[in-house]
């Protein structure tokens, strides 16, 4: 019987159950936890913590008065820099066990080995060309990709050797954290697991990658394809970081453009250039399909992005042969784990808690853009930890929770935080006004008004009221509401100026810019009528406010 690797799975948790079971019974018998423990007693000494024995007596139905030792933990004058935490010990060990029985190098190839048979050749910049088509035939064998020898692919193998032989190895390294990740989302959408060496021609597998056009992550997703595939942005969390989140996106995205081109190749011209410029080559190519065929009509970027792909592909696949030695990453997937974080906590505050540096906090948890883990109210915020990390920190929660706390509490300047705001101000929109200018005053964004009041445009209207949620409302709102006619008037027409000369190219709107007022202001301030265009060496006043 052929076994399928959820079956392999399914098989190595039965087991990892069974012997948690068994070896948690006998753990609980050799030494059992005492009351208030949150490691062994006897290890507490070694951890700065101090302990509180008290004698409590507790009155059974036999009337007989027994005296039990209860334990406390004193955490008077520890901080997070003082500390020592410390792992269960069973619980350590048990970690120790299913780890052993899990991580087997199966469950990282995803594409079997290649066979002995395959003539190794020795590497150097001119490629046999009989065994290059000899190792292309074997692979298309293996994936429902159309790999076929083309001149574009041989030259860039070539140029691969030649130029970036160290680079590859470190990528082909980092792959073996990356691709556990990769495979699992495109089985799970039934995409050839080859396509996991996408992510390598996209972003050099960096997690934070951001390209000059504004794409970012290991897929690089545009801000607004990350928002139509459900990815979460904000100012703290940006789920396009996120190797978890985006590649479900990025599965999601290529099964709908598997839908539409019912050809792998064509995917990925179609995830690089977007489907329109795909069907416009087809048109122009005359109503061809084939990657091959209407390549000379896709923009030059896009026709060497599959012999680029293909040309990562090849070397991943036989990089043994071409002398590729890859080098190990620091981490292995399945050796982390995520825990849901209860509190605000900062990079900064685990690293000191945890003795972990934050560069490699950065590199478990990518997502989170000012290195801070918010708390929000029905949502859940993980952290992922070195798997040797994990059980100190859950080991340890509550009172790395109270000190974290403690911390924020002494600080000038407590953490920025999400606020749930149930409180608004009415504003009454003024000649003048508009929404980039509210915005300013109630220290929000024009976005954010526009999603309070349902407004579908920038346009606003005198005298209409807008929906204002700010921490700033209530102090902003006294002065704005209940201005002093006197000196708004004064600000509005008297006063100091500015003059400004036109110059080519200027706009009114390029100019109430540049000096913050409103096109109304300047209008009324220089007596221009309604639609009346400004020319160069005009010269306008500007009031300051």
């Amino acid at each position: 019987m052929q076994l399928n690797m959820s079956n392999i799975k399914y098989f190595i948790y039965t087991i990892f159950f069974i012997t948690g079971n068994l070896f948690a019974q006998q753990d609980t018998l050799t030494a059992p936890n005492k009351v208030g423990d949150t490691i062994n007693l006897s290890q507490l000494k070694q951890t700065g913590i101090r302990v509180i024995e008290q004698k409590s007596l507790s009155t059974q139905s036999n009337t007989k008065t027994n005296t039990s030792l209860q334990t406390q933990i004193d955490t008077t004058g520890l901080t997070i820099d003082n500390v020592v935490l410390k792992d269960l010990p069973g619980a350590k060990r048990m970690d120790s066990l299913w780890f052993k029985e899990l991580y087997q190098p199966v469950l990282y190839d995803s594409i079997q080995t290649l066979k002995d048979s395959i003539d190794k050749i020795a590497v150097n910049l001119t490629l046999d060309s009989a065994d290059f088509r000899k190792k292309l035939r074997l692979l298309n064998q293996k994936t429902q990709l159309d790999i076929v020898y083309h001149p574009a692919l041989e030259r860039t193998v070539k140029a691969f050797l030649k130029n970036r032989k160290k680079s590859l190895g470190r990528l082909f390294g980092m792959a073996e954290y990356y691709f556990p990740i990769f495979e699992e989302k495109l089985a799970k959408y039934d995409i050839p697991l080859e396509m996991k060496y996408l992510a390598i021609v996209e972003s050099a597998l960096n997690p934070r990658a951001l390209s000059r056009a504004g794409a970012g992550g290991l897929w690089q997703f545009m801000y607004s394809t990350g928002k139509v595939y459900g990815l979460e942005i904000n100012n703290y969390v940006d789920e396009r970081f996120d190797p978890m989140q985006e590649t479900e996106a990025a599965c999601k995205h290529m099964q709908d453009l598997y839908r539409i081109f019912k050809d792998w190749n064509l995917v990925l011209a179609a995830y690089n250039s977007g489907a329109g410029n795909v069907t416009k080559a087809i048109r122009r190519s005359g109503g061809y399909t084939n990657y091959w065929n209407i390549r000379p009509y896709l923009p030059r970027e896009t026709a060497g992005y599959v012999p680029l792909f293909q040309a990562t592909l090849f070397l991943g696949e036989y990089a043994a042969d071409y002398g590729i030695k890859t080098t190990k990453p620091d981490f292995h997937y399945i050796a982390t784990d995520t825990i849901v974080v209860k509190h605000n906590i900062t990079f900064d505050q685990i690293s000191r808690l945890l003795k972990i540096s934050i560069d490699e906090l950065e590199f478990l948890n990518p997502q989170y853009k000012l290195n801070i883990i918010p708390y929000v109210e029905d949502q859940k915020y993980a952290l992922k930890l070195p798997l040797e990390l994990v059980g100190v920190y859950v080991a340890n929660e509550a009172l790395i929770q109270e000190l974290v706390q403690k911390e924020f509490n002494r600080k000038e300047k407590p953490l920025p935080k999400f606020y749930k705001i149930n409180n608004y101000i009415v504003y009454r929109v003024r000649q003048g006004d508009y929404l980039g200018r509210i915005a300013r005053k109630y220290h929000t964004t024009v976005r954010q008004i526009k999603r309070w009041n349902r407004l579908r445009t920038n346009r606003l209207r005198i005298g209409q009221k807008l929906k204002i949620y700010s921490r700033y409302a209530v102090a902003v709102s006294s002065r704005v509401n209940n201005p002093k006619p006197s000196a708004n008037k004064k600000n509005k027409s008297k006063g100091k100026y500015v003059t400004y000369k036109v110059k080519p190219g200027d706009t009114l709107w390029n100019i109430s810019r540049k000096y913050n007022v409103s096109l109304s202001e300047i209008m009324k301030w220089n007596k221009l009528q309604k639609n009346q265009k400004i020319k160069p060496g005009m010269t306008l006043k500007i009031y300051k406010s």
